[in-house]
């Protein structure tokens, strides 16, 4: 033994070329390098290998494929249905333009309430349906109408005070039908016919107009006067009670003098209308007009 041995943690060198088994397999070693060990690569396919496919399925020509015949059922009857709807709807539209049509012909105005317009109860659109030239007259005829409306309205207010000092419940009670039967009348009998007649220039309307019309200026003048004919005239806060009340309560007989002096306003302009209403009907020929269609209306009447 030499004073200095070998290493005995010193590896051995072999030579694989000395192993027969690796001389006969052609200098192929058995052994795998890398982290895992194995002593026969060649049993472990390699990395790039496919799998085989999967075998295909039988295919029957024979076999029938289920269709749910419901879903078609319901399809054509829901396309069924929507073409009724369909029709309906076009026989409704043809309907309605017919009516229309036939509206237009006779020459019938729908007429849409507008006025006024935080609570509208009639219809009113001078700018658009009236001519330019007879605005102004119209114009100051409905103011007429609003005047009539502020003038019984004050006699409410007048004939109040007479019957809080002691005149009796009865002249407040006419004073309230003035009021109730006056305005709308006044709106029905001669302002919308004469809205009319300007509008569709029928002589028929203009003359229901002036009817109506002098009735109305009649009433405002003996308001205004207040003859002591029905229940001594204090119904009506005309000049007559005015004075004969004006002695005795004086604020009674202020406000009766109030309601005189709008009565007298209202008489004068509606003496204007009626002045140019009339001119304006002469003057377009609608004075003979609605004395061919009176014949007219008589012959037939009498035939």
């Amino acid at each position: 033994m030499s004073r200095y041995d070998s290493n005995p943690f010193e590896e051995e060198e072999v030579n694989p070329l000395s192993d027969p088994a690796v001389r006969k397999g052609g200098g192929q070693s058995n052994y795998g390098g890398g982290a895992f060990y194995t002593t026969n690569p060649g049993s472990v396919p390699p990395a790039t290998s496919r799998l085989s496919p999967l075998p295909p399925e039988p295919y029957d020509r024979g076999a029938t494929i289920d269709i749910p015949l419901n879903s078609t059922k319901d399809l054509k009857a829901k396309e069924k249905e929507l073409q009724a709807k369909e029709a309906e709807l076009k026989r409704r539209e043809q309907e309605l333009k017919r009516r229309e049509d036939s509206i237009a012909r006779a020459g019938i105005v729908i007429e849409e309430k507008n006025w006024p317009p935080y609570f509208p109860i009639i219809h009113h659109d001078i700018s658009n349906e009236i001519p330019i030239h007879l605005q102004k007259m119209l114009y100051v005829a409905f103011t007429t109408l609003l005047g009539l409306v502020l003038c019984l309205l004050w006699n409410i207010i007048a004939v109040t005070t007479a019957w809080i000092k002691g005149e009796g419940p009865t002249i407040w009670f006419l004073a309230i039908i003035y009021f109730i039967s006056g305005v709308p009348g006044g709106y029905v009998m001669w302002y919308r016919p004469l809205y009319r007649a300007m509008r569709t220039d029928s002589a028929l309307k203009f003359g229901w107009f002036f009817l109506f019309y002098l009735i109305h200026i009649g009433f405002c003048i003996f308001a205004a006067v207040a003859p002591p004919i029905i229940f001594k005239g204090k119904s009506l806060a005309g000049i007559l009670p005015a004075i004969d009340l004006l002695g005795q309560h004086a604020l009674v007989g202020i406000f009766y003098f109030i309601g005189f002096a709008l009565f007298t306003v209202e008489s004068l302009l509606s003496i204007w209308v009626i002045q140019q209403v009339y001119m304006y009907f002469r003057g377009s020929g609608k004075a003979a007009e609605i004395k061919r269609e009176a014949a007219t209306r008589t012959m037939m009447a009498a035939l």
